[in-house]
């Protein structure tokens, strides 16, 4: 059985190369749909995030605003520090009960993470940490053009998140997502040769 850390920086692929995996037979936990998750109303992460950033960041209904709230949170970095200290344990207790579970019912399991850190190999038993990777102005094009994100909001977002080197640093493999999507096909292809086994 293989447990194997997808991680990178927004916009460079990092969904993509875990829905070609999950394809193959991986079973995928996701980081961020779980960040989706902690944070429904009625949770103490909820809770905890109005009482730092106010009322304004909730929609209508109740529910998160997820702009509204980056608005407010990637504007400095305290606020984005603050955020990420509610965000973060919430995610982590989340996470490490999802991946047990799924090592019951896989022999790959694929964690989505965005944010990696060393001690995460022990805590979640990873194996290999693989790092999508592609050029800052690729992600930025990117987010700009599917996600609707303006260039402002896109770069605030890249910008607090590690930088591209930390990122890498921490991988066992790096998978250029800069080409095409057939290029990064082939690359999962032999990734997963190697995992399955």
């Amino acid at each position: 059985m293989s447990t194997v850390a997808v991680i990178g920086g927004i916009g460079c692929g990092k969904s993509t190369v875990t829905d070609l995996l999950a394809d193959k037979g991986a079973v995928v936990v996701d980081a961020d749909q779980i960040a989706r998750e902690v944070v429904e109303p009625g949770t103490p992460a909820l809770d905890r995030l109005v009482a730092e950033f106010g009322s304004d960041i909730l929609a209508g209904d109740g529910t998160l605003d997820r702009a509204a709230l980056a608005k407010v949170a990637f504007a400095e970095p305290a606020a984005t520090a603050t955020m990420n200290g509610i965000l973060h344990p919430a995610i982590g207790v989340e996470l490490l009960h999802q991946v047990r579970d799924a090592r019951d019912r896989a022999r790959v399991v694929v964690v989505a993470i965005p944010l990696f850190r060393a001690e995460h190999r022990a805590l979640l038993g990873i194996d290999v940490v693989v790092c999508v990777d592609c050029p800052p102005e690729v992600a930025l094009a990117r987010l700009v053009a599917s996600r609707g994100l303006t260039e402002a909001d896109a770069r605030a977002r890249m910008a607090a998140q590690l930088s591209r080197a930390e990122r890498c640093e921490d991988a066992d493999e790096v998978l250029d997502n800069s080409k095409d999507h057939e290029s990064l096909n082939e690359l999962v292809e032999t990734l997963w040769d190697r995992i399955s086994r």
